[in-house]
């Protein structure tokens, strides 16, 4: 488990060392915070570091972590390098970022934040771009954690997704304090102590990992890029967690949480992927054996029995609940989101419990919809569309810290990811059967094409310095 350790000490360096860096771009910090200047017992509700970071780390990390660590495994170690350097250089940036700029704007939401920074044009599209994303991970997470209860339980999936459902629908009206602020930090404990035991598992039980390589491993043949990156979004970058930074930031007592609320929540969430990418590969003992298994079982029976296999029937229910407990905890948040874009865009007051009710019902009608489509398709388009927002909120951090810091030509901390998430995005919808099916060269080249012209139209459209219409 040497590679494992290595890893994490990487990460552990990010956070020290690059997220401080990226921490000082945005310094000096201001006081006082939303919480305090907005307190509303609703959505302002000033917490504790450790609580609020425990309850962004709930937000973040879904099923996405786990499921989309254990299929970016099928490419073998090499995913490892993609959950590493994502997270250090654009997730964790990513989500420092849209978190203090939020922080700095009234604590609003993503959508909010990009007609800000990009213009009024882009108001209409995002928010329905982003709000069908919300209603997509609500319903694909209530999809993957009805599917493992199935599995355990052979109770029918309906079942569970309307207990589902309407817990998901309590949470997002309740004030955030009442429901979420008081069991995500024990939630949070539960999904570090589920990690630990598979691991440890893996470690007494004296499972080997394949030798470390860049080769791509997959069965199939299927190319690294773009694929593997759409794939592996919640372990290394995720433009979801740019729908849940708004209301941690809303909770923040004070500014010199952020790096530790944010980056270093990302930096948890990666590791998670980093021991589910491992335990994989070491489960089975190659890329083959895991995509069989995964096309077997999917990824829930994949958990599964990874879980009970590694850990024994104590550590193993104890993964497994871990693992039911991630969708949960960001589907309720999603839809949470959800509302708050909406409330956001409408300037409907969110103390009030009609409005909330009102809206989150409204939003409920396609989520239901949703649900009953297949947890594959689901995940697939949720991908791209992850992907897609993350692209938008990095551009939209390269204008924020271009045009409110002193120290402009840090704006490539953001743009340089940004640059890099939209040859992704567009190659894989180019080439992929998702989209429009086109050959995968064609793809890569009018993908690089249009990336270089879409880089050149912001810089000219987006970085004049002017004053700001945003706080700094």
């Amino acid at each position: 488990m040497f590679l494992l350790f290595v890893c994490l000490g990487l990460l552990a360096v990010g956070y020290l060392v690059y997220g401080r860096f990226v921490e000082g771009i945005l310094l000096p910090y201001r006081e006082p915070t939303p919480a305090y200047t907005l307190a509303d017992g609703v959505d302002y509700v000033p917490m504790s570091r450790a609580k609020t970071h425990l309850i962004q780390l709930l937000n973040i990390a879904g099923t996405g972590p786990i499921f989309g660590a254990l299929m970016g495994a099928k490419w073998g170690p090499v995913v490892l390098v993609w959950i590493v350097a994502g997270t250090i250089l654009g997730g964790a940036v990513h989500d420092y970022m849209c978190g203090m700029m939020s922080e700095r704007n009234k604590g609003k939401s993503a959508t909010y934040l990009i007609r800000l920074f990009m213009g009024e044009k882009w108001r209409y599209p995002i928010l329905l771009l982003v709000l069908f994303a919300m209603l997509m991970v609500t319903a694909t997470f209530t999809r993957s954690a009805s599917d493992l209860l199935t599995a355990i339980t052979g109770i029918p999936s309906l079942a569970w997704v309307v207990l589902i459902l309407i817990y998901f629908v309590t949470s997002t009206i309740l004030p955030i304090n009442k429901l979420i602020g008081r069991i995500y930090p024990v939630f949070g404990v539960l999904l570090i102590l589920m990690v630990v035991a598979v691991i440890g598992g893996l470690i007494v039980g004296g499972y080997a990992l394949p030798e470390f390589t860049l080769e791509n491993l997959h069965p199939n043949g299927q190319d690294i890029f773009p694929d593997m990156f759409i794939t592996v979004a919640c372990g290394a970058i995720s433009g979801f967690h740019a729908t849940q930074s708004p209301m941690a930031s809303r909770c923040l007592k004070d500014e010199k949480d952020g790096r530790m609320v944010f980056y270093g929540a990302m930096v948890v969430e990666s590791a998670i992927a980093l021991m589910w990418a491992l335990a994989g590969l070491a489960f089975y003992h190659d890329t083959v054996g895991l995509a069989q298994a995964l096309d077997a079982g999917g990824a829930s029976g994949v958990v599964y029995d990874i879980a009970m296999g590694v850990a024994g029937p104590l550590g193993g229910v104890l993964a497994v609940i871990g693992v039911i407990i991630c969708p949960i905890t960001s589907g309720d948040t999603a839809l949470r989101a959800a509302r708050l874009m909406v409330q956001d865009n409408t300037n409907k007051e969110e103390s009030k419990m009609n409005n909330r009710i009102l809206v989150t019902l409204v939003l409920m009608v396609p989520i239901l919809i949703l649900c009953s489509l297949d947890f594959s398709v689901l995940w697939n388009y949720f991908s791209w569309l992850n992907q897609t927002l993350a692209c938008m909120i990095l551009w939209t951090a390269t204008v924020f810290i271009f045009r409110t810091t002193s120290r402009p030509k840090y704006a490539l901390v953001t743009a340089i990811p940004a640059v890099f998430m939209t040859m992704v995005v567009t190659s894989f919808i180019l080439c992929s059967d998702l989209g429009f099916g086109l050959d995968r060269t064609l793809s890569t080249a009018i993908a690089a094409v249009f990336t270089i012209i879409a880089s050149l139209l912001f810089v000219r459209g987006y970085m004049k310095k002017s004053d700001a219409t945003a706080s700094c």
